[in-house]
Formats: structure tokens, C-alpha cells, sequence
């Protein structure tokens, strides 16, 4: 009887545990970063991340820089992204809604990836800038090789980056079939 027990309470924490996380770490707007990722050839679990990082999954969050919505992209990044895509009529609150905010913030990952032929020079120059990480990539101290960073001077761009590995990787986990 007391074994009964143990695997009912042991199945419960297990059950509750993943409950738990699939809380944290929700699975919100699955079909937009299942298109998105495919059209840009990006991992959904990435994009996930990114979102998770940057808002929350709030489509009306706003930055301190002005950027908006899931994705948190700039005014500027979101008009020459809507201009690369063909979006038609674009403004900036168009931000807002999260398949524009999807679409043109995978856009520019892939750009950015596409730009440095790496994850995490693509999600430092996501979120400090494609000119500075170019920068630090030319500076010997920063980038021995100059192709990886060995040191990032901005506490916030790397704080960002464990966050987004972190989900990225309890992501996978918790959603390793659902793409």
C-alpha cells in the first residue's frame, strides 16, 4: 500500500512540475511562430525564446527604447523589415498585432543570423545592435578569432543571451513534439 502511495504522490509532483512550467513557458501564438520560423528558416524553439525574452508573450509591451509588441522590434527596424516583406500600409502600431510582430521579428533574426552565421552573434546583435556586435567581433580582446565573442561588455546583452539559451532550452523539452 505505502508503494501505492509513493507513485500517486510521485506521478503527482511530476504532473504538477510540468504543469508548472508549461505555465512559465507557454506555448501562445504556436501557429504564427510555426509559419514565421518555417518561412525564415528559423527554430520555432528559438523564436519562442526570443518572445519569452523580449515581452512575456505581451503583444502590447513596450520598452523603454520604444520597441513594441512580442518581439519587442524598434520603429525603424519594424519599417525597413515591412518594406523588406512587402507589408503594405505599414505603421508603427501595427506592431502590436502579433502576426506583424512575429513576422517582421523573424525577419530580422534570420537577417541578423544570416548576417553573422551564428546563434549567439544573431541574438546579441538582436538585442544590442548589429553595428556593436561587428565592433566587438574587431576588437582582439573581445574576439580572439573574430568570429565568436569571448567577452560582451554590456551586462544587459549578456544577461539577454543566458535568458534566451535557457528557454530556448526548457522549450525544447517541454515541446519537443509539438513542431
Amino acid at each position: 500500500m505505502a508503494a501505492v502511495i509513493f507513485a500517486i504522490i510521485f506521478i503527482s509532483a511530476f504532473l504538477f512540475a510540468d504543469n508548472a512550467a508549461r505555465t512559465l513557458y507557454p506555448l501562445k501564438y504556436r501557429e504564427l511562430v510555426k509559419k514565421y520560423s518555417e518561412r525564415y528558416d528559423l527554430d520555432p524553439f528559438l523564436v519562442l525564446a526570443v518572445i519569452k525574452a523580449e515581452s512575456s508573450f505581451r503583444n502590447t509591451a513596450v520598452s523603454h527604447k520604444n520597441a513594441r509588441g512580442l518581439m519587442q522590434i524598434t520603429e525603424k527596424t519594424g519599417e525597413w523589415g515591412a518594406e523588406k516583406i512587402g507589408l503594405k500600409n505599414y505603421t508603427a502600431d501595427m506592431l502590436f498585432d502579433p502576426e506583424t510582430n512575429i513576422n517582421i521579428g523573424c525577419w530580422y533574426l534570420s537577417r541578423l543570423y544570416d548576417q553573422f552565421g551564428d546563434t549567439d552573434l544573431a541574438l546579441a546583435a538582436y538585442n544590442a545592435g548589429s553595428g556593436n556586435v561587428s565592433r566587438w567581433l574587431e576588437n582582439r580582446e573581445m574576439s580572439p578569432s573574430g568570429r565568436t565573442l569571448e567577452k560582451i561588455p554590456f551586462k544587459e546583452t549578456e544577461k539577454y543571451l543566458k535568458k534566451v539559451r535557457n528557454s530556448y532550452m526548457i522549450y525544447k523539452k517541454l515541446y519537443e513534439n509539438e513542431f
